[in-house]
């Protein structure tokens, strides 16, 4: 894998990955851009013990463009884009807009930076490409993109958690269209994973076993919930899923992130996601919206706790409706969810 690290003209980083090693990156960015932003600032909710950024700059990021603007397709004469080149394969570069950047000014006013990383990872140079129609082989370079960016960001001052996710469809929020998904390198170890964390260790107190690799066994033993498989991974909905389709991919060892994945696990792998993937989009006959989430364990705290696994719901629950975050699940964080978790992988497991 060749892997191309160059500058934008604000001197935002960005890195090319290619199969091939002749790949012409050389390329370079002839736009006339503003200083990127300096870092967002932390607050912390007293009533929860949370974070929550402050990330104003954020209002101002490019919304819905039009398709012949897109700032995410290759560069073409007379119209740049934030990929200087022509083509490309897999490109990753720092957000324009970013919720964390290690940029801090000099007089904090007492405020919390919001330091850290936030990157766009493009999937393919095909605007109108899904992750479900890559190939294998653009999926492998997906991956080794992902795992790259899992072991450089962790080792940012700062950095306590790394977050790969895709936000695919308009329903979902999506503010450009074209194939992409993001990395966010928080400075703090986000409140799901803590909870998770937390009920691994009291699992794992009590009984002396993990609590990850329980749940993956009692998924395949059960196999009513079970969507689809292979030797290394397992797509399984889980017993007590809060949206109308929802699916965990777990590898059938327990890694801690994207970098410790074996060759042999990220082919097996892209396999089942994008089978996954396209049983999603032929379920109502529409392209499916969804938020695709990786959990890896964090940087410093409960590495020995935390096992990998992707994450992968869609608020859609029929061909013409959504689901949407009401009082209880809004407010309380008590999800109700309209379709049992046995029914949903019965449909998925039925739409091939």
């Amino acid at each position: 894998m060749k892997r191309t690290v160059t500058h934008l003209a604000d001197g935002r980083e960005l890195i090319y990955f290619d199969r091939h090693d002749d790949a012409d990156r050389s390329a370079v960015d002839t736009r006339t851009l503003p200083p990127p932003p300096q870092a967002s600032e932390l607050r912390r909710d007293r009533l929860l013990g949370e974070w929550v950024t402050i990330a104003s700059h954020r209002q101002d990021r490019t919304y819905l463009p039009p398709s012949d603007q897109c700032p995410l397709d290759p560069s073409a004469p007379g119209r740049p884009t934030e990929i200087p080149a022509s083509d490309y394969e897999v490109v990753v570069f720092e957000n324009r807009f970013p919720s964390y950047s290690g940029r801090v000014p000099d007089d904090l006013h007492g405020a919390t930076p919001g330091v850290g990383r936030a990157e766009v990872v493009c999937f393919s140079p095909d605007h109108d490409a899904s992750f479900a129609t890559l190939d294998l082989a653009q999926v492998g370079t997906v991956m080794e993109a992902w795992a790259d960016r899992t072991a450089e960001l962790s080792t940012l001052p700062g950095v306590q958690q790394v977050f790969c996710f895709e936000n695919r469809g308009a329903e979902i929020g999506v503010t450009l269209a074209h194939p992409h998904g993001q990395i966010y390198a928080y400075p703090f170890v986000t409140p799901r994973t803590e909870r998770m964390l937390s009920v691994a260790r009291a699992h794992r107190d009590e009984t002396g076993r993990d609590l990850f690799a329980d749940v993956l066994a009692s998924e395949r033993a059960a196999g009513v919930r079970v969507v689809a498989a292979n030797d290394l991974w397992t797509a399984f909905v889980p017993e007590a899923a809060r949206w109308p389709f929802e699916v965990h991919l777990f590898p059938h060892r327990k890694l801690p992130d994207l970098a410790a994945l074996s060759m042999e696990e990220r082919e097996a792998f892209a396999t089942l996601y994008v089978d996954v993937l396209q049983r999603l989009d032929r379920l109502f006959g529409v392209p499916m919206p969804y938020i695709s989430a990786w959990h890896q364990a964090p940087v410093s705290t409960g590495r020995d706790l935390g096992y990998l696994h992707l994450q992968l719901f869609s608020s859609r629950r029929a061909a013409e409706k959504l689901k949407y975050l009401a009082g209880s699940e809004a407010a309380m964080g008590a999800f109700v969810n309209d379709i049992y978790p046995e029914d949903a992988a019965r449909r998925l497991r039925a739409a091939t």
